[in-house]
């Protein structure tokens, strides 16, 4: 994995990080308050190749440290939340002065710092700055650096070495040099970096705030062979630095939230790819289209870039695609995926065609569904979504592995709980149910309904819609009817059931017209007929899914062929708003 990280690092030095800013903190040359610049809407405007300390390197040296030129409003302007205590306000007046405290030293090679200084110690400037950003409402969370007249020193080079040799001070006063190692990464004999930084970017996947650690050892129980720290996992600082800003900025720029996940993926011949050509983006923010028109898509640019119609670097292109998630402040890794571009094409557009399934009013295919309806149709919400489950799914999307058998489990409880409350049924749920089935070689399996398939389980449930839509025509809305006092008892074991509920259906019949009573019985018949004497007794898992299935295909042409809209049991009365209620 910290290979494909790797090849995908820019230009990365210890010491540096990429960081967003909010706010520029303006003076004249000759340190007088000229105002605040909000740099952009939400966190701020990033920069590149800033100043940076580690975290050891911020809280060693037994005295109280700040980084060099970016830092938060109550570092640099002592603009407190009124509710700090004292001891709060105390570290933040030592912070502030040892930011001023490194403005002086680098002022030596970048004279213009000299007067940053001059402006944070004067009280009076200090209240101004406070006071406008008061105004201004900014947060306390928020960052700032400083630019005099013109001159923005986080966009200047005069003050690096003197921030590379400072910097080299801090970690030689640590104590001796680790013995030289071999770096995992490269092989090249190493000093091992002591630590490793943190990544940010997981807080709203169970991640800290201030960052979490790939690589460290702080317990005794991680360590071996009398190693300290992360000299288990020997890495030079550079590689450190390199994977660890690598990443973040992946997190940043190429990632997408899956309820408590974080997707992490990247091309690597093409860094970037338009929607309408990246498959990855398909199945995450799935286009308005049917999944037919999905797989449409993926044909297309399959057959452009086997023909050649698309440049080299698409036909040669390697997609990578993590699971990443926080926990008490290590980064987890869930899942590594890669391959070829091709074969993901291919997948994505499978996977599109796997789940497509007839809409409930059995007029045309539903549309394709996102992936996060696809997970969240298996839970009430989509917070009791663990983990595992959405990995699982996440491989099976991505790579054409079968769909697991929790997944199955839990759509057929979920589906048979829709068709008890009388909630309707969930396209991305019925679709699941289908796309397990197919990618265990079900070929008969279809969006529509297949009078033809070989299961008779499929044809159970075909014939207890029929029963309810009999019921119906014979008794109007009944309210608890034969689906919701059968369905269950019928799905799991349609041998004590089936019979009962057909001799009752001879009591429906009666109460039609001549013409409506003769076509119910042709259905009944039809659907008898494929069932024969093969009625089961119990079903198995997988059958109680082709149950599930038959009933929703059958009332879902019941509705195509008599164009009554949903006004079928079970499928008709749901205001929920839950995940497997999406279409």
């Amino acid at each position: 994995m910290l290979d494909s990280v790797l090849k995908q690092a820019g230009n990365s030095e210890p010491g540096f990080s990429e960081k967003t800013v909010k706010w520029l903190i303006t003076c004249t040359s000759e340190g007088q308050f000229t105002g605040l610049v909000s740099l952009g809407e939400g966190r701020g405007r990033t920069f590149s190749s800033c100043p940076n300390l580690t975290q050891p390197e911020l809280v060693g040296g037994g005295e109280v440290r700040s980084h060099f030129l970016i830092e938060g409003l109550p570092t640099v302007a002592l603009y407190l939340d009124p509710k700090a205590d004292e001891k709060e306000k105390a570290k933040f007046e030592a912070k502030h002065a040892y930011f001023i405290h490194l403005l002086k030293q680098a002022a030596e090679h970048a004279p213009y710092l000299t007067v940053a200084a001059s402006l944070l110690e004067n009280p009076e400037a200090l209240a101004a700055i406070r006071e406008e950003l008061r105004g201004a409402k900014a947060k306390f969370t928020e960052t700032a650096t400083l630019r005099i007249d013109s001159i923005t020193p986080l966009e200047r080079d005069e003050w690096r070495n003197w921030w590379r040799t400072f910097r080299s001070g801090l970690r030689t006063a640590k104590g001796r040099k680790a013995s030289p190692m071999r770096c995992l990464v490269t092989g090249e004999l190493i000093e091992p970096a002591p630590t490793h930084p943190k990544i940010s970017g997981l807080a709203s996947v169970g991640g800290l705030p201030a960052g979490d650690v790939l690589v460290g050892f702080d317990k005794a129980a991680f360590q071996s062979y009398g190693l300290d720290q992360s000299a288990n996992a020997a890495m030079s600082e550079e590689i450190a630095t390199a994977y660890t800003e690598t990443l973040k900025q992946l997190i940043a720029k190429k990632s997408v939230k899956l309820a408590n996940t974080l997707a992490v993926y990247w091309y690597t011949e093409t860094p970037e790819l338009p929607d309408e050509e990246n498959p990855l983006s398909w199945i995450t923010e799935a286009p308005e289209l049917t999944a037919a028109g999905a797989e449409a898509l993926a044909r297309d640019l399959l057959e452009a870039i086997r023909e050649g119609k698309r440049p080299p670097d698409l036909a040669n292109n390697r997609y990578v695609a993590l699971m990443l998630s926080g926990q008490a402040g290590r980064v987890m890794v869930r899942d590594v995926m890669q391959g070829c571009f091709e074969e993901l094409t291919e997948r994505v557009g499978n996977w599109f065609d796997d789940l497509a399934i007839v809409t409930r009013d059995g007029k045309s295919v539903a549309k394709s569904p996102k992936f996060l309806a696809v997970a969240g149709s298996l839970v009430r919400d989509l917070k009791d979504l663990p983990s595992p489950w959405l990995q699982q799914l996440w491989r099976a999307a991505i790579t054409g592995a079968p769909i697991p058998t929790f997944a199955l489990a839990q759509a057929v409880l979920r589906a048979r709980i829709d068709v008890i409350n009388h909630n309707l049924a969930s396209h991305p749920r019925m679709g699941l149910l289908k796309a397990f089935h197919i990618r265990q070689g079900d070929r008969a399996m279809s969006a529509y309904l297949n009078p033809e398939h070989p299961n008779s389980a499929y044809h159970c449930g075909r014939l207890l819609a029929v029963f309810a839509r009999l019921q119906r025509a014979a008794l109007g809305d009944v309210g608890a009817g034969v689906v919701q006092r059968y369905y269950t008892a019928a799905s799991q074991t349609p041998g004590l059931v089936l019979g009962r509920l057909a001799a009752n259906a001879k009591n429906h019949l009666s109460k039609l017209e001549g013409g409506l009573a003769w076509w119910y019985e042709n259905q009944i018949a039809d659907v008898m007929s494929r069932i024969r004497d093969q009625i089961p007794g119990t079903l198995t898992l997988e059958n109680q899914s082709l149950f599930a299935l038959g009933y929703y295909q059958q009332l879902a042409a019941l509705n195509a062929g008599k164009g009554n809209g949903n006004r079928n049991s079970g499928i008709e009365t749901d205001q929920s708003t839950s995940p497997e209620s999406q279409d």
